[in-house]
């Protein structure tokens, strides 16, 4: 059943929100839980969904997307009819970035025809969650649906901002709204609702004709969310799939769209707690990324008399670290990170290869990589004056830009 099925994964995204962390890279590409790339969650649910036919749509600042793949997703044998490729704009429909989800993969539909898949996978590359997508498939063949859409249940309250999701008793959509003012809730659970997750599954030769009709529309905005569900669901078979619903993993309801600084941030600190939300030790469910090949981390100093101890606490430590004589806690240190001693840091997000300088203090920022902190500086003590030298979030989280030079 799968091998008819092309997953295609949407990693174009600009991902102004995730500002500076984008400055260089496409949301997509950003590091996440210390060693992984945002990217990674998806295509790793991929591959434990056993979805070996993949294509990866890039557009803005795709070079770290680009590298990243090819380092760590190279796994695919074309002999047994395996890939992931990835494909940038082609320009093969007129001079134009993509203009929505839809006309992203409007534009690419002389690559799907070249694989003629039975199904397509609609993914978006940018968000943290685990989901098998075969089940998914069986749920959109077993109601002969023209469209299946992974949806969240959501409090109302809550779903004010998204595109949520009417469904009757048989999970069968029966309208959509576009981040309505008053939700609709879902049958048995008035208090809740039903957000589309942007996961769609659709029969590659309905896909070609809803957006081929989409194209020729001069007044679409050429959106899976705007409209190609609305234009559907009235005519056509179009089902909501309950996201988690099938699962027994404890973080199967589990779903983030980090897209904020602040969202970002805590995904992240949260990781490093005692019992996490999301569970990166499932070896059930293994996560993929590419990893330099680096030195266990190490923890030097244990002059207690001096307090030069080198201590991590409720933290997530990657290879390579070195904390030498520094205290880190509810913190996520990336490869290559060295702490220096006597330096403090507490709630912070450090990237790869930045380096602390001795009796520096840190709190709530996020460092972005190859940055180095010089000695006795304090960053996260004093919003005023970190205003003064770097973006801080609405919820107070400072963010060091990569390319800061002290």
């Amino acid at each position: 059943m799968l091998n008819d099925l092309l997953a295609v994964v949407l990693a174009g995204g600009e991902g102004k929100r995730l500002s500076p962390l984008t400055k260089d890279r496409a949301k997509p590409a950003v590091p996440f839980a210390g060693q992984y790339r945002i990217i990674d969650f998806t295509l790793s649910n991929c591959l434990n969904s056993h979805i070996r036919k993949i294509i990866v749509l890039t557009q803005y600042k795709s070079v770290s997307a680009s590298r990243h793949l090819a380092a760590g997703w190279s796994i695919f044998n074309p002999e047994l009819g395996e890939f992931i490729y990835e494909i940038p704009p082609q320009m093969r429909v007129g001079e134009r970035w993509y203009q929505g989800t839809a006309d992203a993969i409007y534009q690419n539909l002389y690559s799907l025809e070249v694989i003629r898949p039975k199904y397509i996978l609609v993914l978006a590359g940018d968000h943290i969650y685990k989901m098998d997508y075969g089940k998914m498939l069986a749920f959109h063949q077993a109601n002969d649906a023209a469209l299946t859409i992974s949806a969240i249940t959501v409090d109302r309250q809550e779903a004010t901002g998204l595109g949520i999701l009417e469904v009757d008793e048989k999970q069968q959509v029966i309208g959509f709204q576009e981040k309505p003012k008053k939700p609709k809730g879902i049958p048995g659970q008035p208090d809740k609702a039903y957000a589309s997750m942007g996961i769609y599954i659709f029969e590659f030769e309905k896909l070609k004709e809803l957006l081929e009709a989409d194209a020729a529309d001069p007044d679409s905005r050429h959106d899976f969310g705007n409209d190609i569900i609305p234009a559907l669901y009235p005519k056509e078979r179009v089902f909501a799939y309950p996201f988690g619903s099938e699962e027994t993993r404890r973080d199967a309801y589990y779903w983030r769209d980090v897209g904020t600084i602040d969202a970002y941030w805590e995904a992240n600190i949260n990781l490093a707690g005692v019992d996490p939300d999301f569970n990166l030790y499932d070896s059930k469910w293994p996560l993929r990324t590419y990893q330099s090949q680096m030195p266990p981390a190490k923890f030097v100093f244990a002059n207690v008399r001096e307090k030069r101890v080198g201590r991590a606490l409720d933290s997530l430590i990657c290879n390579g670290v070195i904390i030498s004589g520094g205290l880190v806690e509810r913190s996520v240190l990336s490869p290559g990170v060295r702490i220096n001693s006597f330096a403090q840091v507490h709630e912070s997000i450090l990237m790869h290869q930045v380096k602390i300088g001795r009796k520096a203090r840190i709190r709530k920022t996020i460092i972005d990589k190859e940055v180095h902190i010089p000695p006795n500086t304090e960053i996260g003590y004093d919003l005023e004056k970190d205003r003064q030298r770097f973006p801080v979030s609405p919820g107070g989280v400072v963010v060091v830009p990569k390319g800061t030079v002290f």
